[in-house]
Parts: C-alpha cells; sequence; structure tokens
C-alpha cells in the first residue's frame, strides 16, 4: 500500500560481476531520483509542502528528515532535543499501528470472505474469550498457545515489552551504538534492503506515510467499535451497501445531550 505521489521513480541499472569473468549481470532495481538531493520530492528545499506555494515554512524544518511537510503550527519541534523525541514516538506509534491494522482486518476479513475462522473474529470482542471457561487459542489451535489467566498474559506483555525496549534504547549483543529508528545490520535488515542510500531514503518515506495512514486508520477503528459495535470489515460492508446512508455523518447527527 505504498504511495507514489509525483512521478520521479526511475529505473536504475547495476552492473554486477558474475561468476565468469567474460560475461556480467545487469540488474534492474527501481529507485527514485536523486532520493535526498536538492531535486528530490520528499527531501530537501524543493520538496512537497502540506500548502503548496503557499506554506509558511519554520526555520528549523529543512526536509532533512522523511515526512517533513513544513508543517509545525504550534512549534512542536523548535526544540532538536524534543522533535528527535517526537520523532521516534513517531515512528514506533506508526509501526505499531501498522501491524494493528493488519491484526483489526486479517482475522474479520478471512471470516467472512474465506470462511477461516480462530475463535471471534472482531478485534475488540476477540480478547474477551480468554474469560470464557474455555480460554483463548492461538490461531484457534489449543495446541499452540492456550491462555486462560488476563494476569499472566498482561505480566508476559510487560515484561517481554520491557526487555525489547530496554534492548533497542540501550543496545546489546546485536551491535552497540545502532541508530534508535533505522538500527539496520545483519539482525534487524536481514534483506539488505536499506543498503542502497537512495533506495533506503525512499523507504523511510514510504514507512512514515503509511505509519501515519495506520494511525488515522486505527482511530477509525475505535471510533467505530464505540459507536456500532461492528468490525471495520462489516462497517466497510454495510457502507458499499447503502452508500448514502451509511457514513460516519449518519451516525454523528444521531447523538443527542444526555444520550
Amino acid at each position: 500500500m505504498a504511495s507514489f505521489l509525483g512521478s520521479s521513480s526511475g529505473l536504475m541499472a547495476q552492473t554486477k560481476p558474475a561468476a565468469s569473468p567474460a560475461r556480467n549481470v545487469v540488474v534492474m532495481r527501481r529507485t527514485m531520483a536523486g532520493s535526498k538531493g536538492d531535486d528530490s520530492p520528499w527531501y530537501g528545499p524543493n520538496r512537497g509542502l502540506w500548502l503548496g506555494p503557499f506554506t509558511k515554512v519554520p526555520s528549523y524544518l529543512t526536509g532533512e528528515f522523511a515526512g517533513d511537510y513544513g508543517w509545525d503550527t504550534m512549534g512542536l519541534s523548535s526544540d532538536p532535543e524534543t522533535f528527535a523525541k517526537y520523532r521516534e514516538a513517531e515512528i514506533q506509534h506508526a509501526r505499531w499501528a501498522m501491524l494493528g491494522v493488519v491484526g483489526c482486518l486479517t482475522p474479520e476479513a478471512l471470516d467472512k470472505f474465506a470462511g477461516v475462522s480462530f475463535g471471534e473474529s472482531v478485534w475488540f470482542k476477540a480478547p474477551t474469550q480468554i474469560f470464557s471457561d474455555q480460554g483463548i487459542n492461538y490461531l484457534g489451535n489449543e495446541g499452540l498457545v492456550h491462555a486462560q489467566s488476563i494476569l499472566a498474559i498482561v505480566g508476559c506483555q510487560v515484561l517481554l515489552m520491557g526487555l525489547i525496549e530496554g534492548y533497542r534504547v540501550s543496545g546489546g549483543p546485536a551491535g552497540e551504538g545502532l541508530d534508535l529508528n533505522y538500527p539496520g545490520g545483519d539482525y534487524f535488515d536481514p534483506l539488505g534492503l536499506a543498503d542502497d542510500p537512495d533506495t533506503f531514503a525512499e523507504l523511510k518515506v514510504k514507512e512514515i506515510k503509511n505509519g501515519r495512514l495506520a494511525m488515522f486508520a486505527m482511530t477509525g477503528f475505535f471510533t467505530q467499535a464505540a459507536i456500532t459495535g461492528n468490525g471495520p470489515v462489516q462497517n466497510w460492508l454495510d457502507h458499499l451497501a447503502d452508500p448514502a446512508n451509511v457514513t460516519g455523518f449518519t451516525y454523528a447527527t444521531k447523538f443527542e445531550v444526555g444520550q
């Protein structure tokens, strides 16, 4: 679901020596022209801005980071240290939101379109299964993880996430002095997706754009669950069945004071 805005992508040919010295293999790789140069649509002074030519860009937003469209009305990024903290928090929340969107949509979509059920398929109802006498089974299989104690689950999550976050911030045997947001290396980028600087710069933009969209999507999932009592897939199907009458405005106009 990566976004491609603009038409600056092209094909770049790289020549790599093959096993035989008399033969070369040409590998075609899609990249962005000048990913972090002055002509980049994503970085630097000529990047796209949120209000186009009418944008008043703060002096501290130079286009160095992916996803900088010159918007900081409240001046939250004026202090470099504060900006670094917000940047880290945004990237981490964006990654979790992308995982959350997939986790919310997949079970319900499989249940409705493929007839595959893992128990309760609606994301906000699924956790309640742990309070039943049967407990909750990972992927609907009792042989994998059969959970019956919410306290044990919370304890394990707090412990494991605490260890992982501590490892991410403080480093460990996988490498010292790694970038907190983009550690890379053999352990965190085994496929070498970020080996090429231009490709890496492009992937950063795709990640933050999709991550921001996912955070909005999760907010929508929460709101829909509270208002309609249905999952996102069912809400989508209801809208497709009656686009004119099943919208967010339909529910917004039903609220009254005291109800």
